[in-house]
């Protein structure tokens, strides 16, 4: 299956489910977010993803979100004050996106159907450009050059988002693949230190800090309960600071040329 049909069954598969919740209107899919969304001992790198987001932006900034979905992410943008255009290839998804926002903070935010590939602005339009999870739905180099593209210079792009190299998590990931939740191309277009790497070579500038290389342990940890499995997960990140066997990284960039 190619990089196209798989975009296609990617769309299918997010605009079904949107649509399931549009039509069920479950509120308290909508009402929860962010780093809420995840047990305590996933938590880490979304915490500081949201801690990033709510330390930079501000309501002088014009930001985007690529890969919105269904706005799992979003809310903190939205509360830093900035101007933000929220994009996703489904547009149910975006719906959803609307809903959420607007249960929450009652704000209707603006939204456009958009391929992170080819996106529909100008150069040099934004100060910030989010991501959540999303890298791997597109062509690594293509959407590091659209993004490097609508950026302005001096602006960054932050995102949190999956590492392609710990062993468990790879087969965890074809398991996955196999049972049909998850398509191929996204498998291979996964984020490794060798994208982190890439952008930090176009950008000028990287920050990336890392989390969660002993995840894969979390069953076991968690028979002595969730907080213990935090604390163990989570120490051991803070004082071994391993990158390669990382299940999840968070990533700062700068354009500074």
């Amino acid at each position: 299956m190619s990089g196209t049909d798989d975009k296609q069954t990617e769309y299918e598969r997010y605009n079904v489910r949107a649509n399931g919740i549009l039509n069920s209107v479950r509120v308290e899919e909508l009402l929860t977010s962010g780093s809420q969304c995840f047990p305590e001992y996933l938590r880490a790198p979304y915490v500081y993803f949201e801690s990033v987001l709510k330390k930079q932006l501000n309501n002088e900034h014009k930001a985007l979100e690529i890969g919105a979905g269904s706005g799992q992410h979003t809310e903190v943008i939205v509360k830093s004050g900035a101007s933000i255009i929220a994009t996703d290839i489904s547009d149910n998804s975006l719906k959803v996106l609307q809903k959420r926002i607007k249960y929450q903070l009652n704000i209707d935010v603006q939204t456009k159907v958009a391929d992170m590939e080819n996106l529909p602005f100008e150069d040099n339009s934004f100060d910030y450009v989010v991501s959540a999870g999303s890298l791997s739905y597109g062509d690594n180099d293509i959407v590091l050059n659209e993004i490097y593209r609508v950026l302005k210079l001096g602006g960054r792009f932050i995102c949190v988002d999956s590492l392609n190299h710990n062993p468990v998590y790879v087969f965890n990931r074809w398991v996955h693949f196999l049972r049909g939740f998850r398509t191929k191309s996204t498998l291979q277009r996964m984020p490794s230190l060798s994208t982190i790497e890439k952008y930090e070579k176009r950008f000028g500038s990287c920050e990336a800090k890392f989390f969660g290389a002993i995840v894969w342990a979390s069953p076991l940890l968690k028979i002595f309960g969730d907080r213990f499995a935090t604390s163990v997960i989570d120490g051991y990140d803070k004082i071994f600071k391993i990158k390669r066997s990382a299940f999840k990284f968070v990533m700062c960039v700068k354009k500074v040329k």
